[in-house]
């Protein structure tokens, strides 16, 4: 996912590593995806589209 993010928005990504099954990615200290909110983790190509928007 990060190679994804990498190539087709051109940004730098950065693994903070969590407990208890976490998985979020935020753009600065917004909160784009949470994986404890929705349960599962995110479909690639709309996490793109999300981050893109917030560009």
């Amino acid at each position: 996912m990060a190679d994804k993010i990498k190539k087709k928005l051109d940004l730098s990504t950065e693994l903070i590593k969590g407990s208890g099954g976490v998985f979020e990615v935020k753009l600065g200290d917004k909160l784009v995806f949470s994986k404890k909110d929705v349960g599962q983790f995110p479909d690639e190509d709309q996490l793109l589209k999300d981050i893109a928007a917030l560009l």
